[in-house]
């Protein structure tokens, strides 16, 4: 990887390990959220693909076709998607902010995350295990777009 790609590159500029090396991990984009009435709702549930005690997707490579509502991230797609967290380092880098001081490419790790409680891991649930009527009791953040 180029020394601080992140700051020297656009998001269309990034090479693959590049591109995947800037996503820092957290697991918000793999909750569930519905945008409706132009609002977006985030519930503290689960994609079924995703590893919750280590904020992972299980099965990166395939995710696509075995969730349908999940979306790969690209540079042309990120502007478009506002249901990504304010955090998320895509959407960053794309208006131009820096990443933040807890980022694993700045810190080393994930570490600070974890001690943020920036990463899904900390109240997220599988989503076999959150009825329909219940979800909304885990709305975590709500938003107009």
């Amino acid at each position: 990887m180029r020394e601080r790609f992140w700051e020297r590159y656009s998001l269309g500029e990034l090479n693959a390990k590049e591109w995947e090396a800037l996503c820092d991990g957290c697991g918000q984009c793999c909750l569930v959220r519905e945008v409706k009435n132009s609002e977006v709702t985030v519930y503290a549930v689960a994609c079924e693909l995703l590893d919750i005690e280590h904020s992972r997707c299980s099965n990166y490579e395939k995710r696509l076709t075995k969730v349908p509502s999940c979306h790969k991230l690209t540079p042309a797609n990120v502007p478009r998607y506002n249901w990504l967290p304010e955090s998320c380092a895509y959407r960053r880098i794309h208006r131009g902010e820096s990443l933040p001081a807890w980022h694993p490419l700045l810190a080393g790790s994930r570490q600070r995350m974890r001690k943020k409680g920036l990463l899904v891991s900390g109240y997220a649930q599988p989503a076999h295990e959150v009825p329909r009527r219940k979800m909304q009791q885990n709305i975590i953040a709500r938003w107009k777009v």
